[in-house]
């Protein structure tokens, strides 16, 4: 397989495209991807959107919302599975905090599956996350 990966930053993706990426990977089971107007919001609210792109189809996305001062709270982070071990989740994260800047902290609240990959690629483990759960 052609592995040339386009990282860019995509402010304006459509709400279809990620819902594809979101389906193709584990992600999907865990975010709304049955209401597309939900996923809109989702992204126009977002202000770092990260894309991979191989011969110009989405095959990973990074998704979060930073003051690029302080932190950067990346939410979603979906690689289509077949495009899966190849670095392609932990350039998406590189490409995310460059965008959010040096002096942010970056921070991700893993899905379990995933709890074994962010060591791996040099992220450090916080214990005390608190959260408050949505209503729908």
């Amino acid at each position: 397989m052609n592995m040339d990966i386009i990282y860019a930053l995509e402010p304006r993706l459509s709400a279809n495209e990620f819902h594809d990426v979101l389906v193709a990977s584990t992600l999907g089971e865990r975010r709304p991807v049955k209401d597309l107007a939900r996923l809109e919001r989702m992204l126009r609210d977002a202000n770092v959107i990260i894309t991979a792109r191989h011969e110009g189809r989405l095959v990973g996305i990074s998704r979060a919302l930073s003051d690029f001062s302080f932190c950067c709270y990346l939410s979603d982070l979906a690689v289509d599975a077949a495009y899966q071990h190849r670095g392609i989740g932990k350039r998406l994260i590189a490409e995310t905090h460059a965008q959010a800047g040096p002096e942010t902290t970056l921070i991700l609240v893993s899905a379990p599956a995933a709890e074994g990959y962010y060591p791996k690629i040099g992220m450090n483990q916080h214990m005390s996350c608190w959260t408050i759960a949505r209503k729908k």
